[in-house]
Order: structure tokens, then C-alpha cells, then sequence
């Protein structure tokens, strides 16, 4: 392990600290969640994914930061990127139990209220499965444009507030590991699983836990690159 590695570590571990070590920190932390969820969402989104992204470039090129990178385009993404998220979590939370009593499962939407079941479990499945299917290779193809247009640009936050060319960054997608990849593998061999844990989970720390995944995604994606390699 280099010294940048224990001085990254380090600073994550002081950063959380103060949420463990502090009842006041922890609960004033639950109560601005709960009062304002779409700007939490932005925050952890913003922070954590972006931190994945950045792990992953460790991992894929041995530095944490690079010309061009791009830390905070990357990181006003994810947060965007969150607040969608949230939105599609509220949508098939829902949505999908309704859905499912419609189908003939009788006490989908009571399921998810109440203490670990089967049908819970079923439920939490369903909703993920929905997600990921519906909304999540949109997400994914979204964020990979413009992290082709952050490259393109510099990684400047001048270069980043510039029109998207949405045509031409589409072309630039390497469809071989998004596809073969990112989508056939990734999403039903780790995201039908992981966020059914998601939603297994009280519904206040959906989002925290779905950020944290964010940077299983930073670490999934550089793997996926050392592959192309």
C-alpha cells in the first residue's frame, strides 16, 4: 500500500468519524434527511459514486486524480444523477407493489410495511427488477455520455456547462463492455440482488445505501476496463 493510499483512507475514515463518534452529528444527520430528501440524495450521490469513480481510477490507472478527470463535473453528475434515482425509487416503491396485487398477489403493498417475509422479500425483488430493467440502462447510458463529454472538454467545469453533443457521444460508446457487460452481467447478476437488499432496508437509508453501491459501480467499471486491456 502506497503513502497516497493510507492518506485517502485516512481522510475517509475523518470524515466518518464524526457520524459514530457523535449522537448529535448522527441525529442531525436523520433529521436533515428526512426533512429534505432530494437534497440528500443530490449530497451522497454527488460524494459517494464520485468517490467510487475515483477508486476506480486508482484501480484502473494507479492515481486518484488526473488532467481531465474531472472530479467536480463527475461529482455535479451524480448528484443530478441522484436526485433522479430518488425520484425512480419513489415511482417503483409504489408502482411495482400495485402492479404486483393487480397480477394476483393479494398483500403486495402491506408486505413492504411490515416485518421480513417471503412475500416481502418477492416484493423487493419485483421492485428492483423493475428498476433495473426500466430505468437503470437509461441512467447508465446517460452518465456514460457525459463522462464522455467531460473527457472531451478537459474535465473544466467551463467545458462541462457546454452544450452535450448527444449523437456524437453516443457513437463514442464502447457498446461491447456497456452491453456485454455493464448491462448483461452487471445489472441482473449484481443490481437485482444488491437493491433488493435496498429495499429490504428502512425506507431513510434507501438512498444512503444505493450511494454506497455507487462506489461498488466505480470499482465494477474499472475491472471491466483492466478487461478491455
Amino acid at each position: 500500500m502506497k503513502k497516497q493510499d493510507l492518506i485517502f483512507i485516512l481522510c475517509i475514515v475523518l470524515a466518518l468519524l464524526p457520524f459514530f463518534i457523535s449522537d448529535a452529528v448522527f441525529e442531525a444527520y436523520e433529521q436533515f434527511n428526512k426533512a429534505h430528501g432530494m437534497i440528500t440524495s443530490f449530497i451522497k450521490f454527488g460524494v459517494l459514486a464520485t468517490l467510487g469513480e475515483v477508486i476506480g481510477l486508482r484501480i484502473s490507472q494507479g492515481v486518484y486524480n488526473k488532467k481531465g478527470f474531472g472530479i467536480l463535473p463527475r461529482a455535479i453528475v451524480w448528484g443530478c444523477l441522484g436526485l433522479a434515482i430518488k425520484m425512480a425509487f419513489m415511482v417503483f416503491i409504489i408502482g411495482t407493489p400495485q402492479f404486483l396485487q393487480y397480477m394476483g398477489l393479494e398483500g403486495a403493498a402491506a408486505a413492504m410495511k411490515g416485518d421480513l417475509t417471503i412475500t416481502k422479500v418477492l416484493v423487493a425483488f419485483s421492485i428492483s427488477v423493475a428498476l433495473n430493467t426500466i430505468f437503470a440502462p437509461i441512467m447508465m447510458t446517460f452518465h456514460k455520455i457525459t463522462d464522455a463529454h467531460i473527457t472531451k472538454n478537459g474535465g473544466t467545469l467551463s467545458g462541462f456547462f457546454t452544450p452535450i453533443k448527444f449523437a456524437e457521444m453516443f457513437k463514442t460508446i464502447n457498446w461491447d463492455i456497456q452491453w456485454g457487460f455493464v448491462f448483461k452481467k452487471t445489472i441482473p447478476f449484481f443490481w437485482f440482488p444488491a437493491h433488493t437488499i435496498t429495499f429490504l432496508l428502512p425506507a431513510d437509508y434507501q438512498v444512503l445505501f444505493a450511494a454506497l453501491l455507487g462506489v461498488v459501480l466505480g470499482i465494477l467499471l474499472a475491472f471491466a476496463s483492466l478487461k478491455k486491456a
